[in-house]
């Protein structure tokens, strides 16, 4: 008896021990294969999701307003103006009349053969001009174009150097006049505030390697109004280059600019007091665009002259590049 007690004890221990150590693991289940990449978190997806970077950019429209007699009228309010994008109305978030902004101007005088007879009375105008209208926040480039395009005074607010360089205008041969256009306005892209092109010339182009719409959209990218003054001794003469004449025309209408003729040193003395006047009185529109419709890389601006008493016609860019110049 004594043994049998002896071994149920022992017997119980042992069930005692058994009870007391862990389950055994589960059999091992094939494990699936890794990704070959990290998938990120749902919030970092989510978060990337709603990540959209928009760069809207404020357009600034310079504008000039002329009466039925042409004089500039300086006289108008916010309000009176309505500013289009491809036809869609625009919200203007700056406006200011009689922009203090610096200008920046190129003055660019055609030395070419064909001008050799009006060349000193195109010199001494444009003396007269820089003296009028530069003030010193201002700075005016001189360059003559012939059969090649030379800077004569860089920018510069510095009246004596500005006259030296006038001075320094010499005849030679042929003309470049849309390579003049096309280099002017690479040297305005740089510059800040208003930017302006003076051009004397006859009309005539005979050897640019730049065509016309490469001067003209360099023009427009550099955001520079351009005043066109052709010389012409008469103005029905058949060895006229009207051409030219008409792609002036052209630039200068389409970069919120103005054309005259003039063949006097009194003509050109009143063109350059006009200039001069208008680049006084002009009015700086500026917008954020609203969403476009269309993948166009340009935009055509349209202003308006609204509830204002008189016969009023806006002069102004006809549009812009949304891509940058090259």
């Amino acid at each position: 008896m004594r043994i049998l007690r002896i071994i149920l004890v022992l017997a119980a221990l042992a069930l005692a021990a058994l009870a007391q150590q862990p389950a055994p693991p589960p059999p091992p289940t094939a494990e699936p294969q890794s990704p070959a990449y990290a998938p990120l978190p749902a919030t970092t997806l989510h978060q990337k999701s709603h990540t959209i970077q928009v760069e809207v950019k404020l357009v600034n429209v310079f504008v000039t307003v002329t009466d039925a007699s042409g004089a500039p009228v300086g006289n108008l309010k916010k309000d009176n103006f309505q500013i289009f994008e491809d036809n869609r109305p625009q919200t203007i978030s700056v406006f200011d009349r009689e922009s203090g902004l610096p200008l920046s101007i190129v003055l660019a005088i055609d030395a070419s053969l064909s001008t050799k007879k009006d060349l000193k009375l195109e010199v001494a105008s444009a003396r007269k001009f820089a003296h009028d209208i530069l003030r010193p926040q201002d700075a005016l480039a001189v360059y003559q174009f012939s059969e090649v395009v030379e800077e004569l005074t860089p920018f510069t607010s510095d009246l004596k150097r500005i006259d030296e360089g006038i001075e320094r205008v010499h005849v030679r041969s042929a003309t470049a006049m849309y390579d003049a256009l096309f280099l002017s306005a690479h040297a305005l892209q740089k510059r800040t505030g208003r930017k302006v092109m003076v051009v004397i010339t006859d009309g005539g182009d005979t050897m640019s390697s730049t065509t016309y719409q490469e001067a003209l959209r360099a023009a427009q990218q550099a955001e520079a109004i351009v005043y066109s003054i052709i010389v012409v001794p008469i103005e029905a003469d058949a060895g006229r280059d009207l051409g030219g004449e008409h792609a002036l025309i052209q630039i200068s209408h389409d970069t919120g600019g103005k054309y005259y003729y003039a063949d006097t040193l009194a003509q050109l003395d009143q063109v350059f007091r006009q200039i001069s006047d208008e680049l006084r009185t002009q009015y700086l529109l500026a917008y954020y665009p609203s969403e476009r419709l269309s993948d166009s890389d340009f935009r055509r601006i349209r202003v308006e002259i609204t509830g204002a008493e008189g016969d009023y016609k806006a002069h102004h860019r006809t549009g812009y590049y949304t891509s940058s110049p090259e």
